[in-house]
């Protein structure tokens, strides 16, 4: 969102290009303390007979932040179906706006997909974007070069989706002062791929490494983007940013454990910190650690009560106790704190479908997308949320959307399995196919070798059923739980065995199930019997 937005025209830049506020003049930091108070409009005006370059940044820079805030306090008065206003309909958030398929379904739109809504805008992008390319052309050459200004012109560039434009100031920006990490930020968007980032003119600095490193994990190469911190955090032992980073690419990759450690050795080391510490509560609940998240949300409470992370994570601490009523609160106040905080818009679509209300989970699902459409959970949630409501063409597009991001995640395939199993569609080549892939990508929860010995087995293709009745035979011993899934595969696999006449390999199938009770025990018993009588045929 706008974590990086805030650092262009911060103390730090200016210092290192040898001015200071001194030297912009009283106005100017008059000015710099309203832009401090959050009084942009103020401080934009303070400035308006201001020279200076620092002056003249400042008080464009204001003026955006002022739209932006405007815009999201709209976003918030006309979008709030999630957050307690209008719940639109199937046919409405999620069919019709940017995180909706086209009309018709994903068979009959062309596959275009969502497009970014444009209903609510910031209001003074018009006249920014009038001043600014002619300060950057006709002035002095101090202007010209002025990379905050660059970077400000690529902020606004981006709102009016000029992609190419954007890039190049953007570039110029990073060129100008490479230790804006705003301009970085704002540049990860307009990369399609790590290709397309290397490709850009980007000065040869050690910003660029960082950059790499986190467009890496934003696009979920996750492998290679913890190799680059590991990297980069042997070179700068004494920060914490990359260390983080390292947990949050584990948690992509659902290395619980491995990221949780990491998490509580920063927390021991910062016990005040609440950058990324909801991320850190994500991986409790997940792991239902419900005392370590009591206490991480109790800390992060007396720490500071009205920051998003703080809200999210008392949120998941309700989650977890199921007072999903209660998560949706502490999810709703840190949007309201912070409109763009993507996380929150995600978790309280999760809730939304606790609760059986999808409209209002396709709703924060969609914003989460409108955000950023590279967060794969929002594409998975639109896709949980439409199989619920039984449209499984809509539900498939969006776990399209989702596995595209996510290519090597079992869950994504085993998903669109399902919707190709549905009903509706039947599609069983399709879903067989799907629940390759889980297996090619070590699906852990075994849903894919389940499935895909049910869908041989169902075609008459017994066997490649029976192929898949072992894999996951063998998983489910190795797990040591006795299941109905499990009796079923040794039943298939005796009765298998039988008709091939490989009656040593049926019996022991069956004196297996004979420590199953209930009519596992009883049909064993008769198979047993069958078999001897076959055998000694």
């Amino acid at each position: 969102g706008g974590k990086g937005r805030g650092g262009g025209g911060g103390g730090a830049s200016w210092r290192g290009r040898g001015k200071t506020p001194e030297a912009a003049g009283d106005d100017f930091i008059l000015a710099k303390a309203y832009f401090d108070l959050g009084e942009y409009r103020r401080a934009s005006h303070q400035l308006s007979d201001n020279t200076s370059s620092l002056g003249r940044f400042l008080r464009y820079y204001a003026l955006y932040l002022a739209g932006e805030k405007r815009k999201n306090e709209e976003m918030l008065e006309v979008g709030g179906g999630a957050l307690g206003g209008h719940m639109p309909g199937p046919g409405g958030a999620g069919a019709g706006g940017a995180g909706g398929p086209p009309p018709g379904g994903p068979g009959a739109g062309g596959g275009k997909g969502p497009r970014p809504r444009r209903d609510v805008l910031n209001v003074e992008l018009a006249s920014i974007s009038n001043d600014l390319p002619l300060i950057l052309a006709d002035e002095t050459e101090e202007a010209r070069n002025d990379p905050f200004l660059h970077y400000l012109h690529g902020l606004v560039l981006v709102e009016k989706d000029l992609k190419d434009q954007a890039r190049v100031a953007l570039c110029a920006a990073c060129h100008g002062y490479p230790c804006n990490w705003g301009a970085w930020e704002a540049l990860m968007p307009l990369c399609a791929t790590v290709e397309d980032a290397q490709a850009l003119p980007l000065p040869a600095h050690w910003m660029r490494k960082w950059f790499i490193a986190a467009l890496q994990l934003e696009l979920q190469d996750n492998r290679k983007g913890l190799q680059a911190y590991a990297s980069l955090v042997t070179d700068i032992p004494a920060s914490s940013i990359g260390v983080v980073q390292m947990a949050v690419g584990h948690y992509n990759m659902r290395e619980f454990d491995r990221a949780q450690s990491i998490f509580e050795d920063v927390y021991r080391a910062d016990p005040f910190r609440l950058e990324e510490m909801d991320t850190y509560s994500n991986i409790l609940y997940v792991k239902e650690a419900s005392a370590k998240l009591s206490f991480l949300a109790h800390s992060a409470v007396l720490t500071d009560k009205y920051r998003p992370e703080t809200c999210c994570i008392v949120g998941n601490y309700y989650s977890l106790k199921a007072q999903h009523e209660k998560a949706v609160v502490y999810f709703s106040r840190a949007l309201r704190l912070n409109w763009r905080y993507l996380s929150a818009w995600t978790l309280m679509g999760h809730e939304y479908v606790e609760m059986k209300n999808p409209a209002a989970a396709i709703d924060a699902y969609r914003h989460a997308v409108d955000i950023n459409q590279r967060d794969y959970r929002a594409w998975y949630g639109l896709g949980q949320t439409y199989e619920i409501l039984q449209m499984p063409y809509y539900a498939l597009y969006y776990y399209q959307r989702a596995t595209r991001l996510r290519p090597k995640d079992p869950r994504m395939w085993c998903a669109m399995g399902q919707c190709y199993e549905s009903d509706q569609l039947q599609m069983t080549v399709a879903a067989i196919r799907c629940y390759q892939r889980a297996v090619t990508w070590n699906d852990m929860e075994g849903i894919a070798l389940a499935k895909l010995a049910k869908l041989h087995r169902d075609s008459g293709n017994h066997k490649a059923a029976a192929h898949y009745y072992r894999l996951n035979l063998v998983r489910l011993e190795s797990e040591g739980v006795d299941t109905a899934e499990r009796v079923e595969a040794l039943l298939y696999l005796a009765n298998f065995y039988k008709r091939f006449e490989r009656y040593c390999d049926a019996e022991a199938c069956c004196m297996r199930l004979l420590d199953f009770a209930g009519p596992a025990k009883q049909d064993a018993k008769a198979l047993l019997r069958e078999i001897h009588n076959l055998a000694g045929g």
